[in-house]
C-alpha cells in the first residue's frame, strides 16, 4: 500500500519560531537572555521567606519561557548556510554557557532554594512533578558544587567553563572540518553508475578526478563498495585525520572533567555522572559490557572466518600476500558477506525507497501508531530551502499539539551526521493555558541526482524512524516544567524510545506499505523483503563490538584517575582490541571526530546498548504480541513512555508500559544470542 500524501496547511498554527537571524540580532537576543535571567535571580535571592511560588516557579518560569530563544540561537550554528551566523550562534553558546555556569554557582539563589527543598511543609503541598522540579534543582546545584568552599566552588566554575568552552570548539571544528580525496573512476571501482551522477570532478596533474568527501553519503557507499583496498585505506586515513586540533581539547577536557569529579568527592567523572543514570555505577556499565563483548565474541569468531576467507581469495586472485584485516576492510567485506550470503545490494534495495515515498510512509507509521493527524505547511518559515515544516494534531479532534522541522540533506558548513534538537518544550503556564513543542531532525541522507531522485539505503530509512522517534518524545510529553520535558529522561534511557522505533523498519507489512520503485511504483518484491529481513543479524557480533569498543573508549578516558592519558593510544588500542580489525602502520586520530565524547555523551556511551535492552522489550513484549498496527498498544505507548518525559523514574514508565520489570531476553534473542 502507497503512503497518502500528508495535509497541507498554507500557515503554520501556533506560535512559530523565527530562524532568520542576523548576526547582530544574534548577540542582541543573548544580552536580553542573560539580562532577563539575571534579574530573575536577583529576584529570587532576595525573597525573606523562600516559598515554591516565589522561588521555584519564577526559575522554572524563566527556563520556559526562555528555552526557545536559547535554543534558536545555540542551534543556528548546526544549519545556517551564512558562516558569518555560524560563528554568532558559536559565540552565543560560548556567552550563554559561561552564563549557565555562573548561575548554577550561585550561593545566594541556592540558598533559597535549599530552603524550599528542606521545608517539610512547603513541599507537602506541592504535586509530585513540583516535587520532581525541585529535587533536580536541588541536585543540579549540589552537582555543580554549591556545599563546597568559595574557592572550591570557584575553581569548579571555572572547570565548568572551560569545559563547556572546548566542547563548542570541539563540535565547530567538526562540523567546519570536512576532508576530500580526488579520486579516479579505477579507484573507485565497485561503486554504481549512480554514485557519479553531479559528482564534483577535479583535474589533478593533468587527469580528471572525482571529490569524495568525509560526508556520510560520501564515506560510507565507497567504504562499502571500493573494491581497491588502497582506495579504502586512504580515504579511511582522510577521515580519521581530519580536525587533529580536537586531540588536544577533548585531552584537556578529561582532565578537567577528572578535577572537578574530585573537587566535589568522586574518584572518577563516570562515577560523578552515573549517580544519576539507571546504571548508577561505573561497575555496573563494566559488568554489563564485559558479559556482552564476551557474548558477542562468539559470534564475531565466525564472522571473522567468513571474512578472512573472502579477504584471502581476493589477495590469491591479485598475487598480493594476506596480511590480515583492517580496519578499513570492516564495512567492505561486511557488506559482501551479506550480499552473498543472502543475495542483498544496497543498490537494488534503493530503488525502492526513494525519499519522497519514505517520508511519507515513515510519518504515516507515527501518525497510525500515536494517534496524530501531520499537517505539511506550505511556504514555511525555515532556514533553508530544503526543509519541511509540519503541525501535529490529535487525529480524532481538532487538538493542535506542536510543530516540527525536517532537514535532511548534506550542505557546507551543516551539521554532519544526523540528530535532533528538542528546540522548544511544551510547558503550561499560570493563567493555565501552554505551550507548544517544537522539534528539528537535521540529517545527511543523499541528495537526488541528475537521474535520479534521493533514495535512500536501508539502513537510511532505519535511521530516519529512529531520529524520528526522538522527534516525537519531544512533541508527544506532556509536563508542567520545560526542564522535566520530552528526552530529559536518565541518559541511559533517552535512546530506547527511538530505538523502539527501529524495529518498523525491519517488519515486512511495513515496509510493503511504502517502499516502491522510484520509476514504476511497484511495490517492492516480497522475495526481496524476506532477504532483507533474514539478512538483519548478519555480522551482528562484529556491529555491536564496535559500538562496545565506543563504549569502552569512553570509559577509557572517563573512569580512571590518571590525569595524564593519551587518547590517540587508547583509542587505537581499544579499537584493535575490541574490535578485531588492525589500524595498519600510518598514524590517525578517530576520536577527533567522535563528537559524542564532547556532545554530552562522557561517561554515557554505553547507553546506546544499555537502552536496547529496554526498547527490544518494549517492542517484544507489547508490539510484537498485540500487534505492531494496534492503536490501543501506540497510544499506551505514548503516554506510558513519551508522555511524562522526565516528569518520573524511567524505570516507572517501563514498568507501567510493560505490565512487569524488564529483563534482557528480548535484546539478547534480537542480536542473534540466548539467554543463558
Amino acid at each position: 500500500m502507497v503512503s497518502t500524501e500528508p495535509e497541507t496547511s498554507p500557515s503554520a498554527k501556533g506560535t512559530v519560531l523565527n530562524f532568520n537571524l542576523n548576526p547582530d540580532e544574534i548577540s542582541s537576543a543573548v544580552d536580553t537572555l542573560i539580562r532577563e535571567g539575571k534579574g530573575i535571580q536577583d529576584a529570587v535571592a532576595a525573597q525573606a521567606n523562600p516559598t515554591f511560588d516565589n522561588v521555584i516557579v519564577p526559575l522554572a518560569s524563566r527556563e520556559n519561557e526562555q528555552s526557545a530563544q536559547y535554543l534558536v540561537v545555540t542551534f543556528l550554528q548546526n544549519i545556517s548556510t551564512d558562516r558569518k551566523v555560524r560563528d554568532a550562534s558559536t559565540a552565543a553558546e560560548e556567552r550563554l554557557n559561561d552564563f549557565e555556569v555562573e548561575s548554577n554557582m550561585r550561593e545566594d539563589v541556592y540558598k533559597v532554594v535549599r530552603a524550599v527543598f528542606d521545608n517539610e511543609s512547603e513541599m507537602a503541598k506541592v504535586s509530585p512533578e513540583d516535587r520532581r522540579l525541585v529535587e533536580k534543582m536541588e541536585l543540579q546545584y549540589r552537582r555543580n558544587g554549591l556545599a563546597l568552599g568559595k574557592e572550591d566552588r570557584e575553581n569548579l566554575g571555572d572547570i565548568n567553563k572551560q569545559i563547556l568552552e572546548l566542547g563548542v570548539r570541539f563540535s565547530r571544528n567538526v562540523n567546519e572540518g570536512d576532508g576530500k580525496i580526488l579520486l579516479t573512476r579505477e579507484e573507485l571501482e565497485g561503486l554504481p553508475d549512480s554514485y557519479f551522477d553531479s559528482r564534483t570532478t577535479e583535474t589533478e596533474d593533468g587527469v580528471e578526478k572525482y571529490v569524495v568527501t568525509t560526508k556520510y553519503p560520501d564515506l560510507v557507499p565507497a567504504m562499502q563498495l571500493a573494491k581497491r583496498e588502497d582506495t579504502r585505506r586512504r580515504l579511511l586515513y582522510v577521515e580519521e585525520t581530519r580536525c587533529p586540533e580536537n586531540i588536544p581539547l577533548l585531552q584537556k577536557a578529561a582532565k578537567l572533567r577528572l578535577q572537578a569529579a574530585r573537587l566535589l568527592g568522586y574518584k572518577t567523572h563516570a562515577e560523578f555522572i552515573l549517580e544519576v543514570n539507571m546504571a548508577k555505577t561505573p561497575q555496573a556499565v563494566a559488568e554489563f559490557e564485559s558479559d556482552l563483548r564476551k557474548r558477542l565474541n562468539a559470534l564475531a569468531d565466525s564472522e571473522i572466518v567468513e571474512i578472512e576467507e573472502l579477504k584471502k581469495a581476493d589477495k590469491k586472485a591479485a598475487g598480493e600476500p594476506f596480511t590480515g584485516l583492517y580496519t578499513w576492510d570492516f564495512r567492505y567485506y561486511s557488506n559482501l558477506v551479506k550480499e552473498r550470503k543472502h543475495n542483498i545490494k544496497d543498490e537494488e534495495v534503493k530503488q525502492y525507497l526513494p525519499m519522497k515515498e519514505v517520508t511519507r510512509g515513515v510519518l504515516d507509521i507515527y501518525q497510525e501508531m500515536l494517534s496524530l493527524r501531520f499537517v505539511k505547511v506550505v511556504d514555511p518559515p525555515v532556514w533553508h530551502a530544503d526543509v519541511e515544516m509540519y503541525e501535529v494534531w490529535e487525529a480524532a479532534e481538532d487538538t493542535f499539539i506542536g510543530h516540527f522541522y525536517l532537514d535532511l540533506y548534506p550542505r557546507e558548513g551543516k551539521y554532519n551526521h544526523a540528530a535532533v534538537w528538542p528546540i522548544r518544550p511544551r510547558f503550561e503556564r499560570p493563567d493555565g493555558s501552554h505551550e507548544y513543542p517544537v522539534a528539528a531532525m537535521v540529517a545527511n541522507f543523499p541528495k537526488p541526482t541528475s537521474s535520479t531522485p534521493a533514495l535512500l539505503k536501508h539502513t537510511d530509512a532505519v535511521t530516519f524512524l529512529h531520529e524520528l522517534g526522538h522527534v516525537f518524545h519531544s512533541i508527544c510529553s506532556v509536563t508542567k516544567w520545560g526542564r522535566l520535558h520530552g528526552t530529559s529522561t536518565e541518559h541511559d534511557f533517552v535512546e530506547a524510545p527511538s530505538q523502539m522505533l527501529e524495529n518498523w523498519g525491519w517488519e515486512p507489512s511495513v515496509l510493503r506499505r511504502f517502499a516502491v520503485h522510484y520509476q514504476t511504483g511497484e511495490p517492492i518484491p516480497e522475495d526481496l523483503v524476506k532477504r532483507l529481513v533474514a539478512a538483519k543479524n548478519e555480522g551482528a557480533g562484529l556491529f555491536n563490538l564496535r559500538q562496545v569498543f565506543f563504549g569502552l573508549f569512553d570509559m577509557a578516558i572517563h573512569n580512571t584517575t590518571d590525569d595524564d592519558i593519551d587518547i590517540k593510544a587508547i583509542y587505537s588500542g581499544l579499537r584493535e582490541e575490541v574490535g578485531r580489525f588492525k589500524n595498519g602502520d600510518a598514524e590517525s586520530w578517530g576520536a577527533a571526530t567522535f563528537g559524542h565524547m564532547m556532545g554530552g555523551y562522557d561517561a554515557r556511551y554505553y547507553g546506546y546498548l544499555w537502552s536496547l535492552v529496554f526498547s527490544a522489550d518494549m517492542y517484544a513484549a507489547r508490539f510484537v504480541k498485540e500487534g505492531v498496527r494496534n492503536s490501543q498498544t501506540g497510544l499506551d505507548y505514548r503516554h506510558e513512555i513519551l508522555q511524562p518525559g522526565g516528569s518520573r523514574d524511567a524505570a516507572i514508565s517501563l514498568e507501567e508500559f510493560l505490565g512487569r520489570k524488564p529483563n534482557n531476553e528480548a535484546f539478547l534473542k534480537s542480536i542473534g544470542l540466548g539467554s543463558d
